[in-house]
């Protein structure tokens, strides 16, 4: 038993041009303010971390001079640890809890641009990570008139092709709202040629998938997915890791050999660049 596929790069002549394109949004109002405020919590607890560890490793010395690799390794495993201990938590401000927010603050955006995309271009596919990032982008729909359906892990698969359906073949249908975990793997959505992609994936494979929704075999038009990601946070670091460990998507879809990353690698590098702009900041 096996499968046989062809690579990406084997039908990339089949295929229309694809780009990606960033929208910065400041995120000017109290919950803006609020997750900046929360950057700078996290970057504090991880450079009392920081020094915590270095005295234990350094007992008596209070500035112990680091060589670089030394300092990049203590980074590293603070960024870790906090990774970690994260992941089981419930309450208070960690990476996860900071993205959320993130959302959150740019569902309004996302969707407003969404719309501008419908009117003048038509169809688009609105992806997010988060529920409520997809609750809020559905209401906003609505008060603009437009008609939307969505992707959701909790449908059946009937609810799921009808939603499907009418939106590759109703023209009444301008957006379909979809979840970058539940929509992004076996769904056709071709009837669209732009996709807003309202918050970050944690890999860029998933962002792969969920753009290749619309650019598949049978795609006429050029295809742009237009990332929304909120200036001045975490946001944009994650997007710059995002594009620069492409090395999963590669070789998932090319055959090529490169970094494999994962979603851990990537929110630890986020963590080690919060921390090592802050510890530079000491300087």
């Amino acid at each position: 038993m096996g499968i046989v596929r062809r690579r990406k790069v084997d039908v990339a002549a089949d295929l229309p041009a694809k780009r990606i394109a960033d929208l910065p949004v400041e995120l000017d109002d109290d919950l803006g303010r609020s997750i900046r405020q929360a950057e700078r919590e996290l970057a504090a607890r991880l450079v009392t971390r920081y020094h915590g560890l270095v005295s234990a490793r350094h007992p008596g010395r209070k500035a112990p001079t680091l060589d670089g690799a030394e300092r990049a390794a203590f980074i590293r495993a603070v960024a870790h640890a906090e990774l970690e201990e994260s992941k089981g938590q419930t309450t208070g401000e960690n990476v996860f809890t900071m993205v959320r927010k993130i959302g959150q603050a740019k569902a309004g955006l996302a969707a407003d641009y969404a719309v501008q995309l419908a009117h003048s271009v038509g169809k688009v596919v609105f992806f997010a990570k988060h529920i409520d990032v997809m609750d809020t982008a559905e209401q906003i729909f609505a008060k603009r008139g437009m008609r939307s359906v969505s992707l959701r892990g909790d449908q059946t698969a009937l609810a799921r092709q009808a939603a499907i359906d009418s939106f590759n073949n109703d023209p009444g249908v301008a957006v379909v709202v979809c979840s970058l975990s539940a929509a992004g793997v076996g769904v056709n959505l071709q009837a669209a040629s732009n996709v807003v992609l309202a918050e970050l994936s944690w890999t860029a494979a998933e962002q792969t998938q969920a753009i290749d929704r619309v650019h598949r075999i049978g795609q006429s038009e050029p295809v742009t997915a237009w990332r929304i990601i909120a200036a001045h946070t975490i946001d944009a670091r994650i997007a710059e890791l995002i594009g620069s460990k492409q090395g999963l998507a590669a070789r998932a879809l090319d055959g090529v050999e490169g970094e494999v990353s994962s979603e851990d690698s990537i929110q630890a590098s986020a963590l080690v660049f919060l921390l090592t702009q802050a510890l530079d900041g000491e300087l």
